[in-house]
């Protein structure tokens, strides 16, 4: 089974910079793009970034300047950069990927449990 597992969140002040990463596991045959997502409270899930499998990235404009999305393909792994944080990135940050279990298998979307990202002003 494929899991993602997010790790590095954490509280930190506003102007502070946090990097996430989130790593994949399990039966992998290919990994296409990857995305963070972030659920704050009382809102929808929201993309924050998405990066292709050849490092073509995309962001939100409420992140744009701020945040940087990285992988390593080798290591099956999505980094999110963030510096000059605010407060209203307080959120759940989501891994997410769009992977091929096997060879026989199509591509699958995968989330990871997420982790709690607490800017404090």
């Amino acid at each position: 089974q494929v899991q993602l597992v997010e790790s590095g969140g954490g509280l930190v002040q506003a102007g502070g910079s946090l990097t996430l990463s989130c790593s994949a596991s399990g039966s992998i045959f290919y990994i296409n793009r990857m995305a963070w997502y972030r659920q704050a409270p009382g809102r929808q899930r929201e993309l924050v970034a998405r990066i292709a499998s050849g490092g073509i990235a995309n962001y939100a404009d409420s992140v744009k300047g701020r945040f940087t999305i990285s992988r390593d393909n080798a290591k099956n792994t999505v980094y999110l950069q963030m510096n000059s944080l605010k407060p209203e990135d307080t959120a759940v940050y989501y891994c997410n990927s769009d992977i091929r279990p096997n060879s026989n298998s199509w591509y699958l979307d995968y989330w990871g449990q997420g982790t709690q990202v607490t800017i404090s002003s």
